[in-house]
């Protein structure tokens, strides 16, 4: 049977029936990967690392000890430290950062034999929508190769969509996981803030991220967020809150569940081919017995403007700390300490991030503090309060997770603000710390892949799950 046409949960019953072995199917993925140079998916390829766990949970199998994720082949978004490997975050600045020590994903995913087989390539320090950014070059979405895969966890959603990994980890500020999902045609999940421990995970904008599953299935997905969730002393932001079996939960009925549709993501700037999908899977989830229910989330135009100054604020603070001191890149030939800090930060930040790093500290500065980053705090309570108030009448929300489909290398990256709009579905989740959960469900006329977005109430992630995997099961028996 070809490995490529299976998700991680068929291919690992296979591995349990002896028709594979984990280092087969490890050497499959890293071949896959080689073959896939073209689409700079990958930063590092950890192929005798791969190996080495591939022959020690062979032994497991054989011994019937293995974890629940044995078989498991998975790649992270290289700003997710693995103790010993390089963690660059797709900049100069950190091009030969060696981590000291796990993230506590990692430390979590490896307890149960999950194999890492790599760290993807992304926007630098995952600040942009395209994957344009990185110091190591642009990811192109395996779709169309003059497209961009989203970003900035492209890297992670290209791996999955190309069949390089069975499933990666990718972080989510304001969209980062959901949008490269939906332009890539693969299921990725933002868990509630506070789901996932942040430790290890290289800050942006704290207040904002968290690392997510991006996978194949929906199955995956909750299988892989059932090993990562759950509370972690190492992270002060995580949420003491159990931790349900998702996977369990996927098969119940979703009658009688109200879904909501705001009517401020429906409207202008749709694109018309995303609309009658989304509109063909409301339908669906009509048919299936969830009820629809029309509601508003008026404050969302404000999003967009929230999120760039409370972002770009927390990224000038989290990356004060990249001088040129104690690691990373160093500027040469400086003639004090001043100079080499303003030569050390020009010369390893990429523009992109120069830019969030002057916006943020410019509405963090006295006589605008107040103007504008108290401002966006109020807005972004409000937007919250929207959510909240649209919970007590409806489980989930409904809403195309992009605007359009993959937009072309190039057509948006000297226009900042137009970029920043393509994150306009995805940014008010991360404000308000809900989960939302993009899957693919379509194309438009030019074969691009259109993904659907789930929204749920803080920490009811197993609520978009079964809404998702009825979503999921009834589009592929209608293809």
């Amino acid at each position: 049977m070809n490995i490529d046409a299976l998700d991680f949960t068929s291919t690992q019953v296979l591995l349990k029936r002896n028709s594979y072995t984990c280092h087969q199917i490890t050497e499959h993925y890293l071949k896959k990967i080689n073959e896939g140079t073209h689409y700079n998916a990958f930063i590092s390829v950890l192929k005798e690392r791969a190996l080495a766990r591939a022959n020690e949970i062979d032994r497991k199998l054989a011994r019937s000890s293995a974890g629940e994720l044995v078989g498991l082949i998975i790649a992270i978004k290289d700003n997710i430290n693995i103790k010993g490997e390089k963690t660059t975050c797709g900049s100069k600045i950190l091009s030969n950062f060696i981590s000291p020590y796990d993230a506590t994903v990692i430390r979590r995913l490896e307890d149960v034999d999950a194999i890492i087989i790599g760290k993807t390539n992304m926007d630098e320090f995952a600040m942009g929508s395209s994957n344009e950014n990185s110091y190591f070059g642009l990811v192109k979405n395996p779709h169309d190769l003059t497209r961009v895969p989203g970003g900035s966890s492209g890297g992670s959603a290209v791996a999955v969509s190309i069949r390089m990994t069975m499933a990666a980890l990718g972080s989510d500020t304001g969209g980062s996981i959901r949008q490269p999902a939906s332009y890539c045609g693969v299921v990725g999940l933002k868990p509630t803030y506070g789901r996932v421990s942040r430790f290890g995970l290289v800050a942006f904008a704290s207040s904002l991220e968290q690392i997510g599953p991006i996978t194949r299935s929906v199955e995956d997905c909750a299988r892989i967020l059932e090993v990562i969730a759950g509370h972690d002393p190492l992270d002060s932001t995580s949420a003491d809150v159990p931790v349900p079996k998702y996977s369990m939960s996927l098969t119940k009925s979703i009658l009688g569940l109200k879904i909501g549709l705001p009517e401020e993501y429906y409207g202008r700037g749709l694109s018309p081919d995303i609309k009658r999908q989304i509109d063909k899977c409301i339908d669906i989830l009509e048919q299936q017995g969830a009820q629809l229910v029309k509601i508003s989330l008026p404050h969302t135009e404000y999003a967009i403007a929230a999120y760039y100054l409370l972002a770009t604020a927390e990224a000038s603070s989290n990356l004060a700390r990249y001088d040129g001191i104690q690691y990373g890149y160093r500027a040469q030939s400086v003639p004090d300490l001043e100079q080499l800090y303003v030569n050390s930060r020009t010369e390893g930040f990429g523009e992109e991030v120069k830019r969030r790093i002057m916006l943020g500290t410019y509405v963090l500065s006295a006589g605008y503090y107040d103007a504008y980053y108290q401002k966006a705090q109020k807005v972004r309570t409000l937007i919250k309060q929207d959510f909240d108030h649209a919970f007590e009448i409806c489980d989930c929300i409904v809403t195309p997770t992009a605007p359009t489909t993959a937009f072309k290398i190039g057509e948006k990256i000297n226009d900042p603000l137009t970029m920043y709009l393509s994150d306009s579905y995805t940014v008010s989740a991360n404000l308000a710390g809900i989960p939302g959960l993009s899957l693919p469900c379509g194309c438009d006329s030019q074969n691009l892949p259109i993904g659907i977005q789930i929204l749920g109430r803080h920490f009811e992630e197993v609520t978009i799950f079964r809404i998702g995997y009825v979503l999921e099961q009834t589009l592929a028996q209608n293809k």
